[in-house]
């Protein structure tokens, strides 16, 4: 059976036969560990006084966003990362300074600790990472864990904390403002309560919608809710939908957006495996990554992996997945040219590919220790999800 937050996030398959296991995960602070791996050309580079600094950030219990934001408020040092990391783990990724400027040795919060590796003549950028390597302890469990081999075939979802995991939300937010309905953008934010979320929190969210009086609510709203906090601060003074959803910081803009990308990947992803299509080996006249992550046709080459289209604006129809694309748009009441956004020019996405399948290394179990690496973009709770199979995966810590 596919669980129903499954589903909420276009997920409606799993793609191995393995029995489900009881077990959680993210029961300790660091049960779950994530650690950006570059390549070792660039990590001999970082020599350059005159560069750009680059940090190695240590954290747990912020996420990437929150932890930059709180990093360029105390010490005025924009830094900009090579993916984000959730809060609920101990992660390790690279960070670097955007403008070449005078920088600290370290720079240290409560939940995070930059400390500068070295500098770089241009700034890093995503070519520079491997992926990403995870050691994760499995809680609870009552039987064996399955074992995979490298070569086991996964289909590359994109995971639960893309689309909020506790209030999966992310992608309703951006499918609100690709259909201009602002009010309703903002109504998924500030109010929308989830089964999946504390009690407490919706306790808040029933406070918010009521709104008797902004300035009580916004100070019964914890430092986690920031984005609820500024919202309900703008509309105290400015009541248009418009302009409030233009106060949200534009990466989050964005991500709200690309989330509601992922979710038609995903249920694009589904649909076709339903349909028994070929997902894991190209075929003649697919799109396909090589080995440099270099988009091409299909030319009979080992190395080469499966895209599949992200829809955009400048949508590729060419495939043998338009099919399955038309349809989940005809049930979503959108077109592909929705996706530029008059209002919000910086929010549209002209669409893209990604991989089909996950390229896992690495793989191994001991006991109740799971470890293997992924590339960036690929999501450790994917490959959690068909280990354990889990019956209400975020009562399990997904």
């Amino acid at each position: 059976m596919i669980p129903q937050i499954d589903k909420e996030i276009g997920i409606s398959v799993y793609t191995t036969k393995s029995n489900p296991v009881n077990g959680k995960i993210k029961q300790n602070e660091d049960d779950f560990l994530v650690s950006e791996v570059l390549s070792d050309t660039i990590l001999s580079s970082f020599d350059n006084p005159e560069g750009h600094a680059v940090y190695l950030l240590k954290k747990s219990g912020i996420d990437t966003n929150h932890a930059l934001y709180d990093i360029e408020k105390r010490y005025g040092i924009v830094l900009k990362s090579l993916g984000l990391k959730d809060a609920n783990a101990i992660t390790k990724q690279f960070v670097y300074t955007y403008k070449k400027l005078n920088s600290l040795e370290k720079i240290e919060g409560k939940k995070y600790l930059a400390t500068r590796i070295g500098f770089s003549q241009k700034p890093i950028s995503k070519k520079h990472m491997l992926g990403n390597l995870f050691e994760i302890v499995v809680s609870e469990i009552t039987n064996t864990l399955p074992t995979f081999s490298d070569n086991e075939k996964f289909l590359n979802f994109f995971g639960y904390q893309r689309f909020g995991s506790r209030r999966p939300i992310t992608h309703l937010v951006g499918k609100s403002i690709i259909q201009k309905n602002y009010e309703a953008a903002l109504d998924y934010i500030l109010n929308f309560s989830s089964k999946y979320d504390s009690k407490k929190n919706n306790e808040l969210r029933k406070l918010i919608s009521e709104r008797k009086s902004e300035s009580e609510i916004i100070e019964l709203l914890p430092y986690s809710m920031d984005i609820e906090r500024n919202l309900l601060k703008h509309l105290s003074t400015d009541k248009d939908p418009k302009n409030a959803i233009r106060s949200i910081p534009l990466k989050l803009r964005r991500f709200y957006v690309q989330a509601y990308q992922s979710f038609l990947f995903n249920k694009t992803l589904s649909l076709a495996y339903e349909y028994e299509e070929e997902l894991f080996s190209p075929t003649m006249d697919d799109v396909c990554f090589d080995k440099n992550f270099e988009l091409g046709k299909y030319q009979n080459d080992p190395k080469q992996k499966l895209a599949i289209p992200l829809i955009g604006h400048s949508y590729y129809k060419k495939s043998r997945f338009d099919y399955y694309i038309k349809k989940i748009l005809e049930d979503q009441s959108l077109s592909p040219k929705d996706f530029f956004i008059n209002d919000f020019q910086e929010l549209s996405l002209d669409g893209g590919f990604r991989n089909a399948s996950i390229d896992m290394q690495n793989f191994s179990i001991q006991k109740n220790l799971v470890k293997f690496q992924l590339p960036r973009g690929s999501y450790a709770t994917i490959i959690l999800r068909e280990i354990l199979k889990p019956e209400n995966p975020l009562d399990c810590g997904f």
